[in-house]
Formats: C-alpha cells, structure tokens, sequence
C-alpha cells in the first residue's frame, strides 16, 4: 500500500491525526494492533442497551479540543450525576461531606491540605507546560519524588493520605515512583492543581451520550477503508524518501509515519535506523502503573435515596475511588469503581472469584448491603493490556524530565509523535490525546511542504 502518510495507533491520539490528514486530503493508512479503536478508550454497548466505558469517560472545563471534535459531528454530552454527599475513609475514620474536602476533618488538617494546595498552585505557575524541563528550579524538583515533597511538606497523617493517593492514584503507581517535577508538569497542562484534584466547578464532571464509542464511530465513518484493525506494526524503516510500515499483514509505504501509541510501548516497535539515543532512553524510562475499572450493574442507583453522589475514596482499599458511572438514562444504573497503583498490583495475584468478593465487599461496607444487589459485574484490568501498556497515564519517575523530555514531541527524522503524552496541553487527559493528533496532522504536513529532510 501507497499512501501520503501512515498513522499507528488508532487511540484518541492516531484517529485525530488521521482524520484531519483525510479531511486535508491526503491519502492515509490507520494501522491498529487491536480489534478494536480507541486505545486507552473502550466503550462495551450490551444487548439491553446499557453502554459501559471501560476506559476513559469523562470531559470537563478547558478540554475545547475534544468538546469541538464532539460538535463537528453532532455528540452530545450530558452532566455526570453529582447531587449528594460524598464519603472518605482515612485514617479510619468515616467522613460524609458535600464539596471538595471534608471540612469536618481536624482543623489542623483541612489547614495543611488548603496551605498544600496554595503552595502547588504557585509551584504550577512556575512551569511552562511546552518545557517544563527548563523551570528554574527543575533540576531540584526532578530529583524530588512526589513521597519525598509530601514528608516535607504535610505534618497531618490524614492530609498527607489523601493527598498522597488522591494525586499519585491518577498515575496508577506509587508516590515514591513519581517525579515532582512531573506532577508539577501534569498539573500545569490542566491549569493546575484545582483540574486535576477535582475541585468543584474545575473537575471532569460530564459524559458522552453513547459513551466514547459515540465518537470512535463517527470518526470512523469518516476514515472508511483508511483503517486497518488486528495490524500490530513491528517495524518502521525510514530512508531519504519515506518510511516503509510493517505489520504481519501489511507493508505500507509513505512519506512520512505518525505513532500515536503510549510512550510506555513504542519500544516494541523495530525502527530502521535506530532512533536517536536521548528518545530511545525516554521510552525505557516513562512506564504506566496498575489500574481496574470495574462497573457495578443495578436496576436503579439506590445510593441518590440514601442522600450519597455515589462518590467515595478509600486509600488502601480493594474499592479506592468509587464513582456514579450511570448514563443519560435512568435505568439501569452503574457504579464505577477504580483501584489503582499497588492496590491494583496486589489485585491481580487474587483469582477473578477473589477481586470480586474483595471489591463487593468493600463498597458494601461503604454503602451498607444495597451495594450487593447488583446484576452485573464487569471488571476491565488495563494492566494486562499488551498494547496499552499498563495504566492509564505514563509517568517520569525522578531525573527523566530534565534528561530526556525534550524528546516527547520532537520528530525523529520522518517519524513524529501524537497521544495523550505527546501533548503539552491537558497531558494524560482524553483531550490532550485529541490535540495530539491536531498537531501532528499539522506537523507532517508542514513538514511535507517545506519538504524537510530526515
């Protein structure tokens, strides 16, 4: 196959590439390795109609790319229902609160969360999201792990619990995995720490009517016979006048290829010549963590009766974050629950019988015993995904920002960059994922026209 340009990956990264280089009109060859699109996005539609995402769901203030994508092809959305208390279990104890934090903790520990938060905020200004490796206090910060600012920096147990889960769990791996500098960067590309912890009126708090298939197939639709599914390329070879794409299948050959798969696994694809070292070793060392998504299935959501939003955390638990996951419809209802970082790593060593009683269980003791009528269980273990990787956002752990972070979007030679970690503007996000592809699409054909050499 011939084509102007060949995209791998068919995520939220590699299918915006891909539809704008179409919608440009070039010729184009979307490889995929699954079955399926949507990468690190999966939405499973069941026969009663009841659509469960699997993966990434929700959208929220600031994220224009993916909230534009949805309007060019007529996908609503609809606000996730957020009416009622919350519960947070730390430190042992029980709190039930409405808005961001239990103020009914100790004082001294609302106190030390608020004075965290400023400090974050002030640290967050100090970062360019484009190079956060040139901050002036970079080097310190990138030498710093996330458990390491947190001893300095909280003196209350339950502040630093919650503080240390509710932000390392977003990178499904522990505090002491995580560089400073990075939280600091991830935070940065979202506005700050208010979007990423969830504050009220900040947070990602809407859904896609249909789920994110809604959008995969109307993107689709668009890319025909453009996409290729159960392609996983092993190779890219480049020369001074293409690249040449292989799968088991297929040989493409183009002028230029864009991988939009997570930085976390582009190693198992065999470049032709090798890539330049300081990409090579940023790969080797950006890993993703351990995370479950399970659904929890019922006829109603019994817990608005009980005056809850179905929102709950709990560190060290089978069920750590739970979620009101239901759809635009008011039957049936779905409870999601997240487990992330050692919890989920510990969680795979247990039989599939096991994680289910384990996880029931706990939210039973959360809710009471409404929480174990429920029709169906459907449980998603991202961290066995061969070709995602491990969970759902690739971190830096200490030294690889400063070291090797330019190299996240910096072209190798006629091979460029899209998804979410790409992406200096709301990374990790879904719509970092879009303007990934924005960009790339850009930049290839930009590229093309200056006719730039490899």
């Amino acid at each position: 196959m011939d084509v102007d340009f060949c995209v791998v990956g068919a995520g939220f990264g590699g299918l915006t590439t891909a539809l704008r280089l179409k919608q440009a009109g070039h010729t184009v060859a979307l490889l995929e390795a699954r079955d399926r699109v949507g990468g690190r996005t999966w939405t499973e539609t069941r026969d009663d109609g009841l659509w469960i995402d699997r993966g990434g769901a929700w959208i929220g203030p600031g994220q224009d790319a993916i909230y534009a994508l949805m309007k060019e092809f007529g996908i609503a959305s609809y606000k996730q229902p957020t009416e009622g208390d919350a519960m947070m279990f730390v430190e042992g104890k029980k709190y039930r609160y409405n808005g961001t934090i239990p103020l009914s903790m100790s004082p001294w520990a609302v106190a030390n969360i608020g004075t965290v938060f400023l400090e974050l905020t002030q640290m967050c200004k100090q970062i360019d999201p484009h190079a956060p490796w040139d901050a002036p206090k970079a080097k310190k910060w990138d030498q710093t792990t996330w458990a390491g600012w947190l001893d300095r920096n909280t003196l209350s147990k339950p502040a630093r619990q919650l503080l240390e889960h509710s932000v390392a769990g977003l990178y499904t791996s522990a505090a002491s995995e995580i560089s400073l500098l990075f939280v600091l960067y991830q935070m940065a590309s979202a506005g700050g720490p208010s979007f990423v912890l969830g504050v009220k009126d900040a947070a990602e708090d809407e859904r896609v009517v249909g789920g994110m298939g809604a959008i995969h197939r109307a993107i689709c639709n668009e890319l025909g016979d453009s996409l290729h599914l159960s392609q996983p390329v092993r190779s890219i070879a480049q020369d001074a006048d293409g690249v040449t794409v292989r799968s088991d299948d297929m040989v493409v050959r183009a002028r230029r290829a864009v991988v939009a798969v997570p930085v976390s696994i582009v190693s198992q694809i065999n470049f032709e010549p090798m890539l330049p070292m300081d990409r090579s070793f940023l790969q080797q060392r950006m890993p993703s963590g351990a995370v479950y998504k399970i659904a929890l299935v019922y006829d109603e959501p019994w817990w608005r009766a009980d005056g809850l939003s179905g929102q709950s955390f709990g560190a060290g638990s089978m069920a750590s974050l739970t979620i009101d996951a239901s759809t635009d419809r008011e039957s049936p209802a779905v409870l999601c629950v997240i487990t992330e970082g050692p919890e989920a790593r510990k969680m795979t060593k247990l039989s599939e019988e096991e994680r289910k009683k384990g996880v029931i269980d706990a939210v039973a003791a959360r809710f009471g015993e409404k929480a174990r009528t429920l029709t169906d269980y459907v449980e998603q273990n991202w961290t066995i995904e061969r070709y995602s990787g491990g969970g759902m956002i690739a971190h830096a752990p200490p030294g690889v920002l400063t070291e090797f972070g330019p190299s996240l979007r910096e072209p190798c030679g006629r091979i460029h960059w899209a998804g979410t970690e790409s992406s200096a503007i709301m990374y990790g996000f879904i719509d970092g994922a879009v303007r990934s592809g924005e960009r790339a699409a850009v930049e290839v054909m930009e590229h093309e026209a200056m006719k730039v050499a490899p």
